[in-house]
C-alpha cells in the first residue's frame, strides 16, 4: 500500500470509530403510569378506601361502619382465594379497628390500612409481589 493511501485509510477509520458523546442530563422518556386492571379485590380496596375517607367527615355514621365492615369480610375471603395472606391479616386487624368505638385516631387508621391494602394489591397485579 502506498503511504498516500495508508494515511488515507487511517483518517476514515479514526473518523468511523469516533463516537459522539451523549449528554450527562439525558434522561429516557417518562413511563407513561398504567393503573392495574381492576379485579374483585381492587374494587373491594377501593370501596373500603373511599369508605373510610368519608367516614372521617362523618365518624358516627353506623351505615358506613357496616359497610366497611362487610367490605374486610368480602377481603378476607378474595384474599384467601388469591393466597394473599397479608391482606387477610391486614383485614383481620382493621376489623378490630372499625369495631372500636368512633375517634379520629380509628379513622386514620382505617384510611391507612386500605391505602396499604390497596398498594399490595397493586403490586400483586403488577408482578412485584
Amino acid at each position: 500500500m502506498s503511504p498516500r493511501h495508508a494515511g488515507c485509510q487511517g483518517m476514515m477509520v479514526a473518523s468511523l470509530c469516533r463516537e459522539t458523546p451523549m449528554p450527562d442530563d439525558s434522561k429516557p422518556a417518562p413511563r407513561r403510569p398504567m393503573p392495574p386492571l381492576m379485579d374483585r379485590l381492587g374494587e373491594l380496596c377501593a370501596a373500603g378506601r373511599d369508605s373510610a375517607t368519608y367516614l372521617w367527615q362523618v365518624p358516627n355514621d353506623e351505615d358506613v361502619r357496616r359497610k366497611i365492615a362487610g367490605i374486610l369480610a368480602e377481603i378476607k375471603v378474595e384474599a384467601a382465594k388469591s393466597g394473599r395472606q397479608e391482606m387477610g391479616r391486614l383485614a383481620v386487624e382493621l376489623e378490630t379497628a372499625i369495631m372500636a368505638s368512633p375517634s379520629p385516631q380509628q379513622v386514620e387508621l382505617l384510611q391507612d390500612g386500605f391505602e396499604r391494602m390497596n398498594r399490595l394489591w397493586a403490586a400483586a397485579k403488577s408482578g412485584l409481589f
